[in-house]
Order: structure tokens, then C-alpha cells, then sequence
């Protein structure tokens, strides 16, 4: 089938490359300008950009989608859908109407639940059992448009925002395969079910350890591995990449309980914390033994003071 694609991250990337591999004619990529990035603010290509050119597929990098030149070159483009996955651009009226199969859209949840930007981190912050893929017929709304089909998968205890994601870019490639070759009929989503997943910021990744200690868990996973969990330590400031909930009796939240290579172990609101893997501003990601053989920490300090 004659398509154009639109995504711009790693989870887009993944789909390009199934639809691509089966043999689909992808006759346009679009994704987002290369933007400045690291330490050096480079140029850095989206990583869709990079499968497509290691495809030597076509691709465009418009700023948005709402001038008469891009419309045009969709138009003379005349692809039989386009299919989007966290492209990151709205898409105007005017091109939602160009293909006859119109836009299918890839997104990391169980729609209606988590509508929006953050599909993935809000359904681990949420402490949902499950989420998923949802294929969906693209309207001028926010996630809005009517279910083609869904794939679950169960969230674990171990899963990241990382590990998720990776297992949420499969299932998108496979699904969107699946619904060009199916074309199976639309079902409109109950707004009343409807949940929304705003963008994750800096600021909430602050931990704020008079939460319970499960819950302060699930912030971890789902910051990791973006913006990171962090906390303050004399001063400085730690990011968690990896922790467990534990009993313990109350005791001041953020006090160190006790430490050792196993663990160092925080009292919560509720419960406490073993922090497992952890890292400081500038250093490296390091497991607890490593960690505190180079820094001095005793029971008894606070963290996130």
C-alpha cells in the first residue's frame, strides 16, 4: 500500500521499519526538524529521520503542516493512508482529508484511557494493570477518533517508562500491519471514559518521600528514563533510576534507614524504599555498592532536604 508516515521518536521508528520490511511503498516520511541536543547542542536527527535514511526513503521536515506547500506536496504525493506515530505535529483538517483510507494514528494506551502526550509514564504513574496499542482513525480532535484495534500487555513490577516503551513500539508495528491488511471496522471510544495523560515536566520529578512507599516506586519506574526521579542529598542533587517498596515502621520520611550493597533503604510516608540503582548530578549510573563506596553516607541523614 502506497503510504506516507509521520513519527519522530524511536517508538515511531520501530513501526517505519515494520511497514517498510513488509513491503509496504512508503513513498514520503515526515518528521520533525533536527533539533540541538546534548552536551555540544548539536544538530541531531529524529530518529525516524535516521531509518529513513538508512532505507533510502523520501522525507520531508516541515516546522508544521499547515502551509499550501506541504499540503501540496501530500497532495501530489497521493498516498492511500497516512500513518502517524508520535510525530509530535498537529494535523490540520486539510490533510486529515487528503488520503481515501485516511490517517491512522499509533498510540501507547488502551484508548480512551490516556489520551495525550504521556501515554506510557501516566499509566505506570497511574499504577495500571495493563495498557497497550491503539490504532485509531484520526479526527481534528486530541486522540479522539474511532478504535480500528487495541493489543494489551500487562504492566509488570519491574517495568520502566524504557522497557515499556520498547515493548509498546513492537506491538505498534505489528498492530498497524494488522489494521492495513484487516481493515477492520471503526468503534467509536466512550468519551466518558476518557483519561488524560499531560506531558511529564522537570518539576514533578522531585520525590516527595512522605508518599507511600509503592507509590514513590512507581514515580521511579515511570521517570526512568525520562526526566529521572530525583532527590536531594546534602545539598546535591541524586537521580533513582531503580528502587523497591519495603516494610518498615513509620519513621521520618527521606531518613536513611540503613545502607549496605544491597540497598540503601528510605522511610516513606508509608513502608520504605530500598534505592537500588542511583546516580549523581554529572556521574554515572552506578548499583548501591558502587555508589557508596564513593560517597560517605550514613544512617540516620535525610534525603530530599
Amino acid at each position: 500500500m502506497k503510504l506516507i508516515f509521520a513519527g519522530t521518536p524511536e517508538f515511531a521508528a520501530v513501526a517505519l521499519a515494520a511497514l517498510h520490511d513488509a513491503g509496504h511503498e512508503i513513498a514520503l516520511v515526515l518528521t520533525q526538524p533536527d533539533r540541538p541536543a546534548g552536551r555540544g547542542m548539536h544538530e541531531r536527527e529524529s530518529r525516524v529521520k535516521a531509518v529513513a535514511k538508512n532505507k533510502s526513503l523520501r522525507v520531508a521536515q516541515p516546522a508544521n503542516l499547515k502551509t499550501a506547500e506541504i499540503q501540496a506536496l501530500l497532495r501530489e504525493v497521493a498516498p492511500e493512508a497516512i500513518v502517524v506515530a508520535a510525530y509530535g505535529l498537529i494535523l490540520p483538517p486539510a490533510v486529515l482529508e487528503i488520503p481515501p483510507r485516511g490517517c491512522l494514528n499509533i498510540h501507547a494506551s488502551l484508548l480512551p484511557r490516556w489520551r495525550g502526550a504521556a501515554p506510557i509514564q501516566r499509566a505506570l504513574l497511574a499504577g495500571d494493570d495493563e495498557t497497550g496499542v491503539t490504532i485509531m482513525q484520526m479526527n481534528a480532535g486530541l486522540d479522539t477518533g474511532d478504535i480500528l484495534l487495541r493489543e494489551a500487555t500487562p504492566v509488570t513490577d519491574n517495568d520502566t517508562a524504557a522497557s515499556l516503551h520498547d515493548r509498546l513500539a513492537v506491538i505498534g508495528g505489528r498492530c498497524i500491519l494488522r489494521a492495513l491488511q484487516e481493515r477492520p471496522a471503526p468503534v467509536a471510544q466512550n468519551n466518558a471514559a476518557a483519561t488524560y495523560a499531560a506531558k511529564i515536566t522537570k518539576t514533578e520529578s522531585a520525590i516527595d518521600w512522605t508518599m507511600g512507599a509503592a507509590e514513590i516506586c512507581r514515580r521511579i519506574r515511570a521517570y526512568n528514563p525520562v526526566p529521572g526521579a530525583t532527590t536531594l542529598l546534602d545539598g546535591g542533587v541524586l537521580k533513582i533510576w531503580q528502587a523497591q517498596a519495603v516494610a518498615h515502621t513509620r519513621a521520618m520520611a527521606g531518613a536513611v534507614l540503613n545502607l549496605d550493597a544491597d540497598g540503601i533503604t528510605v522511610a516513606a510516608g508509608d513502608g520504605a524504599v530500598r534505592i537500588l540503582e542511583l546516580q549523581k548530578a554529572g556521574g554515572k549510573r552506578l548499583p548501591v555498592a558502587a555508589f557508596l563506596a564513593g560517597t560517605r553516607l550514613q544512617a540516620g541523614a535525610r534525603l530530599g532536604v
